[in-house]
């Protein structure tokens, strides 16, 4: 019943950027803190961002503070990723996540971003 659905994922050359975006059904989205993680290949996933039920509070891993911003419109159940000055280590499939939602947390099926020239 739950579902988190990424979008917004593609092939862009570093420098470029990219918005990702993540449904949300199935909860009171309103009610929960939601974040986003990347993983990379060969390497474990790791937390990208978070944002707060009202949007009030944000924080971001340091490797891309400055660059990423999380926002969320309450209004739509949806969870944004707004990526600027992006470099090829940022490659990496996304996921959203709400953590508190679900026995163990609910995550999205990720989508694949591609930072080449």
């Amino acid at each position: 019943q739950v579902q988190l659905v990424e979008s917004g994922g593609g092939l862009v050359q570093p420098g470029g950027s990219l918005r990702l975006s993540c449904a949300a059904s199935g909860f009171t989205f309103s009610s929960h803190r939601m974040s986003w993680h990347r993983q990379a290949p060969g390497k474990e996933r790791e937390l990208v961002a978070t944002i707060s039920s009202t949007g009030g509070l944000t924080s971001y891993a340091d490797s891309v503070k400055g660059r990423f911003t999380i926002s969320r419109d309450n209004a739509k159940n949806t969870v944004t990723l707004q990526m600027n000055s992006l470099k090829p280590e940022d490659t990496a499939v996304y996921y959203c996540k709400a953590p508190y939602v679900g026995r163990l947390g609910s995550w999205g099926q990720g989508t694949q971003v591609t930072v080449s020239s």
